[in-house]
């Protein structure tokens, strides 16, 4: 049976809404997971919006998590890069079913960054995470 890991919500910060403000790790493996786009077997970028694209990138995301032996409950940490942070807060209801569909109802420390282009131009989201395999 594997150990949990702690959510921390600081007293001193406003109610964290889809992110978590800390996780305190389990002891186990840390996996440190490679940015994931919307790429599909191929190598090309699908999706025409930000959230299609979040959701083949969730999709390679957990898929490398899981080749590594993990689970999305075992993300401690998440950051999401987008190229239009309007689109993304536009976004925010569909996102949400989205990142239920692949990482259930917890939420890791994360963090959304702004970026003016990600390598693949055609690429309007990257994930890129850290998990610990406990």
């Amino acid at each position: 049976m594997s150990t949990e890991h702690e959510i921390v919500t600081a007293a001193d910060l406003p109610a964290p809404v889809g992110y978590a403000h800390a996780v305190v790790a389990a002891a186990g493996r840390t996996v440190y997971l490679g940015g994931q786009t919307a790429q599909g077997p191929d190598g090309a970028i699908f999706g025409a919006s930000i959230v299609d694209q979040f959701d083949l990138a969730a999709r390679n995301l957990v898929a490398a998590l899981h080749a590594a032996g993990g689970q999305p409950d075992d993300l401690v940490s998440l950051q999401i890069f987008v190229t239009d942070l309007a689109a993304y807060r536009a976004a925010m209801s569909e996102l949400g079913s989205v990142w239920r569909t692949h990482f259930g109802r917890r939420y890791p420390a994360m963090a959304v960054l702004g970026v003016a282009e990600l390598f693949d131009p055609k690429a309007l989201v990257e994930l890129a995470g850290i998990a610990v395999i406990t």
